[in-house]
């Protein structure tokens, strides 16, 4: 009995060679399944075995498993190989390329008639695999999100998969099968329902004008989604900015500028501690004689200038505490306006009184009467350095912004604050304001904020600046410019926030790359001027390129669109 059983279980054990023939169909099997065939070659056959073929394909694993596929609908590159790759499977090689094949295929018409009809292959493979899909879908055996690199989705969240067009349109439209030019699977992204567009279609034009949905002739039906809320503003095209001419005259960081009222003259004040003022139009054109005088006077850097509309006097600031006024016809200092503790880092003129508004290091803005050199206010509440100051005809009059990081609007007659804006994050360093619109723009290291001019409430981020921001400035023509301390430059669409330009500053021959840091910016009264004054002691004067047209240099829709849906989904 031993024996026996030995025998047998030495008989019972299989070798290594057929372990491997038991394994090999068990494998290839298994590979076929893993495999990237994507239909059933069975379909090649010949015509008289159709009936061996049917019966192979829906015996044998590997023709359950491609039929069982669908492919990818958010890849429209894969969707596309697909339909070339059954055709060219399932059709003899004079077909291949998309031909058309006659075929009389028996349908029963209304009155019980046969009548023949020619369909295209391509037409006849989508068909096929829109109808796979479609059941798969309805049956919940599919999820397909709307999304992906090479899917078409609107901004309403829909997945549009439009059928192959063959290359003679002509025919289809006259001989159309069960899908019309016009035919689509549009899978919604919210609720992942389906609708399918056709002339077979189960959705009437009558029930989809009950709907809502907006019909359009020949086109693909979509409708909007009642939740989406984000709307996409169009900006305003406008022509790439182009450096024109560099002044070469500081001997230290220019940190200040200023244009006069008649747009004839401008002057720029730096770490050499003098100012200089300059011919507009002869510094435009590099001559040599476009430097006018230099006034000397401040013992610290100069870091705010302003000229007077309605008296022929220039007023200046610096780190040395001191606020001086400047009769230009005799080029002297006439008035002083002491009072601050500490450097003064912006100075600003009022549009219609005669007020001078000054912010420094002692966290405070002092308003000045400018005849009688008296301090009228001083505006108390900042924490640290106020940088940066508007002042308007209308309430709220005086503006600050601070390296607390707060913007403060202030009352003027009161001399108290109305409204504190703590949106930043970071110092707040610059300030500008349009002269077309009660609104006013901040600038910090972490972003630039858009306010309304009245009452301090919140427009709009202008996010996409890495830097620190150093100097803003507006023109009419809704211009916008940010610099910061690294020398990068972003021209912004001031409606919308649009950023058409970036683009870095050039440090002039023999200085550090790293002086590449822009300090002041000032359009000209004209808005088609464009000074800098640089870390490189250099001032740099910007034109926009008069080449330049919507079609050499259009707006980017696809990527200013992706930013505002992404930018509708944060807080602020």
């Amino acid at each position: 009995a031993k024996a026996t059983s030995m025998s047998t279980m030495t008989t019972a054990a299989p070798t290594p060679s057929q372990q491997q023939q038991q394994l090999a169909p068990l494998s290839a099997q298994t590979s076929l399944k893993r495999s990237r065939i994507l239909f059933d070659t069975s379909s090649s056959s010949s015509i008289n075995n159709t009936n061996t073929t049917a019966q192979t394909t829906t015996t044998t694993p590997l023709a359950a498993a491609t039929q069982a596929f669908v492919p990818p609908l958010f890849d429209s590159q894969l969707h596309q190989q697909t339909i070339k790759r059954k055709i060219r499977l399932q059709y003899p090689s004079e077909y291949s390329k998309l031909a058309f094949q006659a075929e009389e295929n028996e349908v029963d018409a209304e009155g019980g008639e046969k009548q023949q009809r020619k369909e295209t292959a391509t037409g006849r493979a989508v068909r096929e695999i829109r109808r796979e899909a479609l059941d798969r879908l309805r049956s919940g055996e599919d999820y397909v999100e709307a999304g992906g690199d090479n899917s078409d989705v609107g901004a309403e969240g829909r997945l549009v998969i439009h059928r192959e067009v063959d290359m003679k349109s002509s025919v289809m439209q006259s001989n159309q099968g069960d899908i019309g030019l016009g035919g689509a699977l549009i899978v919604s992204g919210s609720n992942n329902t389906t609708a399918f567009s056709g002339p077979n279609s189960t959705t009437t034009t009558e029930q989809q004008q009950q709907k809502g949905q907006p019909i359009r002739s020949g086109g693909i039906l979509v409708k909007r989604d009642d939740d989406s809320n984000t709307t996409i503003p169009t900006p305003k095209w406008h022509a790439p900015w182009k450096l024109s001419t560099v002044l070469s005259s500081h001997l230290g960081w220019v940190r200040s500028i200023a244009f006069d009222p008649h747009n004839t003259m401008f002057a720029t004040g730096g770490n050499d501690r003098v100012i200089k003022i300059f011919d507009l139009a002869k510094a435009c054109v590099a001559s040599q004689d476009a430097l006018k005088i230099t006034l000397t006077g401040h013992i610290s850097p100069v870091r705010g200038l302003a000229f007077s509309e309605r008296h022929p006097y220039l007023f200046s600031a610096g780190e040395d505490k001191l606020v001086k006024c400047w009769d230009l016809e005799t080029n002297q200092v006439i008035r002083h306006y002491h009072g601050h503790l500490s450097g003064v880092f912006a100075l600003k003129l009022h549009p219609t009184l005669d007020l001078l508004v000054t912010g420094g290091r002692d966290a405070v803005a002092r308003v000045w009467d400018m005849r009688t050199k008296h301090q009228v206010h001083c505006l108390t509440g900042h924490d640290n350095t106020v940088g940066a100051l508007l002042t308007k005809g209308t309430d709220p009059q005086i503006v600050t912004g601070s390296y607390d990081s707060t913007i403060k609007l202030w009352d003027l007659a009161a001399g108290k604050c109305m409204t504190t804006l703590t949106h930043h994050k970071k110092s707040v360093r610059a300030l500008a304001m349009p002269s077309y619109e009660n609104t006013f723009i901040s600038g910090a290291a972490d972003s630039l904020k858009k306010w309304v001019g009245s009452d301090g409430r919140f427009v709009k981020s202008f996010t996409g600046h890495k830097g620190v921001i150093n100097a803003m400035a507006v023109n009419d023509d809704g211009v916008l410019l940010s610099g910061a301390d690294d020398g990068s430059m972003n021209f912004w669409d001031y409606n919308t926030g649009h950023c058409f330009q970036q683009s870095m500053t050039v440090a002039q021959p023999g200085s550090l790359d790293a002086e590449n840091g822009i300090f002041a910016a000032e359009f000209d009264l004209t808005g088609t001027r464009l000074i800098t004054c640089e870390a490189d002691k250099t001032i740099k004067i910007w034109k926009e390129d008069e080449h330049a047209s919507e079609l050499t240099h259009p707006i980017d829709m696809k990527n200013w669109r992706k930013k505002c849906i992404a930018e509708a989904k944060k807080r602020y």
